[in-house]
């Protein structure tokens, strides 16, 4: 079990998964830039969908001011497609099927559901700056609200 979650100034945990298409996606081939990695539980259900929705609509904001938004589930690549066809989403989703990208994030782990503490997926954004590095991180989040948060708290909008 982990004992220390990454926190900002931390060097982003590294990782390469699958994406929609079964294609390789690694944070590497960000380098250089700003990328905003998103953990979500479960494509297709009401908050994830509400969450990739939102940042899809903020797309053209965020890569005019040069953030690339990554969407991290454990669910399989062809039921991520199925998601970004049937949602028309324009942001990258990948697979984390083992989990074990999201336990490096500390995006996994108990949680209360329902008020019964599970295992599960914990909503969360981190934001992975040019060097690397996390310049933000906003743990155990709610769907709905949480982009024009993050939108907001990196000076994008009102």
């Amino acid at each position: 079990m982990q004992t220390e979650l990454p926190d900002v100034g931390d060097p982003a945990p590294t990782f390469t998964l699958p994406d929609a298409d079964g294609s390789p996606v690694s944070l590497a081939d960000f380098a250089g830039q700003r990328v905003i990695v998103y953990f979500y539980p479960a494509a297709m259900t009401p908050g994830c969908t509400t969450q990739a929705c939102d940042f899809s609509a903020a797309k053209g904001e965020l890569d005019t001011a040069g953030y690339t938004v990554l969407g991290i589930s454990p669910d399989a690549p062809a039921k991520l497609a199925t998601f970004a066809e049937k949602s028309d989403l324009s942001i990258t989703l990948l697979s984390d099927a083992d989990r074990s990208v999201m336990q490096a994030y500390g995006a996994f782990g108990e949680k209360k559901n329902y008020g019964k503490i599970v295992q599960g997926v914990i909503r969360s954004t981190f934001v992975v700056g040019p060097d690397g590095r996390i310049e933000q991180a906003w743990r155990n989040v709610k769907a709905t609200g949480h982009v024009a948060r993050v939108l907001k708290e990196l000076g994008l909008a009102a």
